[in-house]
């Protein structure tokens, strides 16, 4: 574990997003399904998910909207779904959802992140996607 964390951090500290979601996991949820045990530190972990959502981490940019709502601040989180919703993650746009039919969110943010989820799904769809989907998955 200890070795894990020390090659995440070197890894982070080389510009890896995926490193600092994992850094993030450690120290958010250290006992969690993705933490390693170590004593949580829950800023440090959202530190480590801002670095890489500024970067463009759709999953990072989610996980602060948890990290929010967790701490009650549901207009940031709603912002960070929107965001991350905008940039094509479906979980995000239904977190959007769940707070505009329980009153903390709008209907405007829930229509915003409606279209930018619909707009980022088409610029992901082409052809070849499509046909690479029909593939069989090799075993």
């Amino acid at each position: 574990v200890t070795r894990a964390i020390a090659l995440w951090t070197e890894a982070a500290e080389l510009g890896s997003v995926d490193a600092h979601l994992d850094l993030g996991y450690v120290y958010y949820q250290p006992h969690g399904p993705h933490g390693c045990g170590v004593e949580e530190d829950e800023p440090r972990g959202v530190r480590h998910w801002q670095e890489a959502a500024m970067k463009g981490h759709v999953f990072c940019r989610h996980n602060l909207g948890v990290a929010e709502f967790d701490n009650g601040n549901h207009e940031l989180a709603v912002q960070h779904w929107m965001i991350s919703a905008k940039l094509g993650d479906d979980d995000s746009l239904s977190n959007v959802k769940i707070l505009f039919m329980n009153g903390l969110a709008t209907k405007a943010d829930y229509a915003a992140a409606l279209r930018g989820y619909q707009k980022a799904v088409e610029e992901m769809s082409s052809p070849d996607r499509e046909e690479a989907k029909a593939l069989p998955l090799l075993a």
